[in-house]
């Protein structure tokens, strides 16, 4: 008992430390006329020789990376760009990207950052709802937005951006050269460019995954922008010594807000790579002396299906920071490749609703004592699955979950528009934005942020994910998370990745679990029933099974499944390998054409 109250003493003062350390961040970074364009000024007058960017073998100091931000602005304001005006960025990784944005902010001007791997219609899609009139577009990434141009209503005006020293082909009609425009800029810009410009301005549009349908854009200001930068170079203690690899796209909110933001509120350096490459990945780290790095998703778990190479665990990181490391890796994990802290979080691009790991409790998204549950506005509520709403009392107002129940995770928006913290700044769309926020909550009036998650908590007061509402289904009678059956799964012999959800059944109720897996030649599905037969409950266990090459994933490592949830286990329109789980042969059997119409007849019982 008292080792245990010594346990979560400890514990608190662990967590008290860094919230400390985060406040005081934040106090030097925010106040009223303070905006990302400032942060970097300040770097380039202090330490203008320190290096800000490190890419493929070039370093860019601080002084140059403002430089090249001030052409960006000085070409910006020349061509009739203004505060508030939207200029839509379609580049890969690279420093010209920071320096965009950059320069963009530097006119006070709305940065669109677009996913790199969009094409065709959800392509034209994030254009079109952002509304820019300029397109600052990568010469690596023409051949995407030409397929994508004919599908909008009104296409911006292009600028093209070369890749590097390459030399692009030549411009399209109607197109402009931003290089050349570039070459003719000054590198100096005055504060008079962005006098208008205040921290609740936009600093840029950041667009969510689209794993469930197309991409919403959501609202970044440049308060929100230094806030969670300020909290991350808290969290992860960042000092201008550290180096932070970022092979996350610097479009999304992990590599462009958390990982860069963390590093130049310290001063530190970006060492930028174009693309996540797990067989370079290590190297990487050896070569450009890389002390801190952001995962996402399913990058541990690529790293470690890569093969064992000699000094993988020979570098000198003394942190990674991220969040979506499943429990069942997480110590292989660190262990194989001698990280001293994984320092897990929770968070969303548009969220209120944040929660850090600070001491590393396996599997853990974050840790609140009672305390500071009250303090941080952040509550579990009960919630329905069925109709995908939280629960209602008597009293009309909505249950706060105990220890272990399960419930959506939602944050107090303060009714100061003013206030510093908690505020939720929507998307371009409206509706969208009404959609996120849930009204009497507690008492009447008030307003929460809904995170579209479901967590648990324990006696302790460490926080889990359990699944994204809408990725639990209803399947006998019961809930089933896919999230931890997905963790189940992956952790059997030969899995190498596992993507869990529900299909409907004609004439069954609710939705029967699928799987889709990417699997090694030694995979074997006897075993494997065998495993999930055991660990799974009857409900849970997957009925049908999908083989494929490879996983289809978002830019951020995130599991598609949409076009997985629409084609159903329908052989007609698979290509792949598909198994059902034959209750009679207790075995998987292949799922053929009879099968699945004898299935779906309702001949066969499921």
């Amino acid at each position: 008992m008292v080792t245990s109250l010594v346990g979560s003493i400890r514990r608190d003062v662990q967590y008290l430390g860094t919230g400390v350390r985060i406040l005081m961040k934040m106090r030097s970074m925010l106040s009223d006329d303070f905006t990302a364009a400032d942060l970097i000024e300040q770097w380039a007058r202090r330490t203008p020789d320190a290096e800000a960017v490190r890419f493929e073998g070039r370093g860019l100091s601080y002084a140059e990376l403002d430089a090249a931000g001030n052409r960006i602005a000085n070409w910006a304001h020349a061509t009739g760009i203004r505060h508030g005006d939207v200029v839509a960025v379609l580049m890969e990784n690279r420093p010209d990207y920071m320096a965009c944005w950059l320069g963009l902010a530097k006119v006070g001007a709305v940065g669109a950052l677009i996913n790199t791997n969009l094409a065709g219609s959800p392509l034209a899609h994030c254009l079109q709802v952002s509304k820019a009139q300029h397109l600052v577009l990568g010469d690596e990434l023409r051949d995407a937005f030409v397929g994508a141009r004919d599908l909008l209503e009104e296409v911006p005006q292009v600028w093209l951006h070369r890749d590097g020293d390459k030399e692009p082909p030549p411009l399209e009609p109607g197109w402009n050269d931003l290089d050349a425009a570039l070459a003719e800029s000054s590198p100096s810009a005055g504060r008079e460019l962005r006098a208008d410009l205040s921290p609740k301005d936009k600093l840029f549009y950041i667009y969510t995954s689209g794993t469930t349908g197309n991409p919403k854009a959501a609202n970044i200001s440049h308060h929100r922008f230094l806030y969670i930068s300020a909290a991350f170079s808290g969290m992860a203690k960042a000092t201008a010594r550290d180096r932070m690899y970022v092979v996350l796209p610097l479009y999304h909110s992990a590599g462009g807000m958390c990982a860069v933001g963390l590093t130049i509120a310290a001063g530190g350096t970006v060492v930028l790579r174009r693309k996540f490459s797990a067989s370079q990945f290590w190297e990487d780290c050896r070569r450009e002396r890389v002390t801190l790095f952001q995962y996402i998703g399913e990058l541990c778990r690529y790293l470690l299906n890569a093969p064992p190479e000699m000094g993988e665990n020979e570098h000198r990181l003394r942190l990674c920071i991220g969040n979506g490391l499943r429990p069942d890796i997480w110590e292989e994990f660190q262990d194989r490749f001698a990280i001293p802290q994984i320092l897990e979080f929770y968070g969303a691009t548009e969220g209120n609703v944040a929660l850090f790991n600070a001491d590393g409790k396996v599997g853990a998204i974050g840790r609140m004592s009672p305390l500071m549950r009250r303090l941080m506005k952040i509550k579990l509520v009960r919630f329905d699955n069925e109709i995908e709403e939280p629960v209602r009392g008597a009293s009309g107002f909505c249950i706060e979950c105990s220890p272990g129940e399960p419930g959506e995770a939602i944050g107090l928006i303060p009714k100061d528009p003013n206030a510093p913290v908690g505020q939720f700044e929507g998307y371009t769309d409206p509706a969208a934005s009404a959609k996120k926020i849930l009204h009497d909550v507690f008492e009447k009036g008030d307003s929460w942020f809904r995170t579209g998650d479901l967590m648990r908590f324990d006696d302790e007061g460490y926080y889990y994910f359990v699944d994204r509402i809408g990725d639990t289904f209803r399947w006998k009678g019961e809930n089933v998370s896919t999230n931890e059956v997905a963790e189940v799964l992956g952790r059997q012999p030969g899995v190498r990745e596992a993507n869990v959800y529900g299909v409907n059944v004609p004439g069954a109720d609710g939705r029967a679990g699928m799987a889709s897996l990417v699997v090694d030649p030694e995979f074997d599905l006897k075993s494997f029933r065998e495993a999930i037969h055991r660990e799974l409950a009857a409900y849970a266990r997957p009925l049908f099974i999908r083989l494929q090459r490879e996983m289809e994933i978002t830019g951020t490592f995130k599991h598609r499944k949409v076009e997985l949830v629409k084609e159903g286990f329908d052989p007609g329109r698979i290509p792949d390998l598909l198994y059902f789980d034959d209750p009679t042969e207790a075995a998987f059997m292949t799922l053929d054409t009879a099968t699945y119409e004898r299935i779906t007849n309702g001949q066969v019982r499921i």
